[in-house]
């Protein structure tokens, strides 16, 4: 025996529900979407390092202001050059370059007994001193 199996026809108020259902989802989903994307690209660029530029350093700057070289220069990583991985002792696939913000001009100052650089300009140079 088969069940009876009935079919409704749906009526006009229903198909305009469903609709508009239909096009608050998409809206919502859009309006996330959009969101989503801006918190993606905020984050993006942002890896939590400023620039590199002279900053005031709050620690020395009591008597009088004193100027520091802070924040980020690039780094970049390549396939080290077969000729190069010849030499190594213990050859890499990968040689790393790095920059720091380094000072470009600088000049000695006194501040509480102490003698302590303050810098006048800065820019991206060698690495010099490398943090453990």
């Amino acid at each position: 025996m088969k069940p009876k199996t009935s079919f409704a026809v749906p009526s006009p108020n229903m198909v305009i529900l469903t609709t508009m259902g239909s096009v608050k989802s998409r809206g919502v989903s859009v309006l996330l979407l959009t969101f989503f994307l801006y918190l993606v690209d905020t984050y993006s660029y942002s890896d939590g390092c400023e620039e590199c530029s002279l900053k005031r350093n709050v620690l020395f700057s009591k008597e009088r202001p004193v100027y520091q070289c802070m924040g980020c220069c690039f780094s970049r990583a390549y396939p080290t050059p077969l000729r190069a991985m010849k030499t190594m002792v213990n050859p890499k696939n990968i040689t790393s370059e790095a920059t720091c913000c380094v000072a470009k001009h600088s000049y000695e100052t006194e501040v509480r007994g102490s003698r302590v650089r303050n810098h006048t300009e800065c820019h991206c140079s060698t690495c010099y001193f490398h943090k453990v």
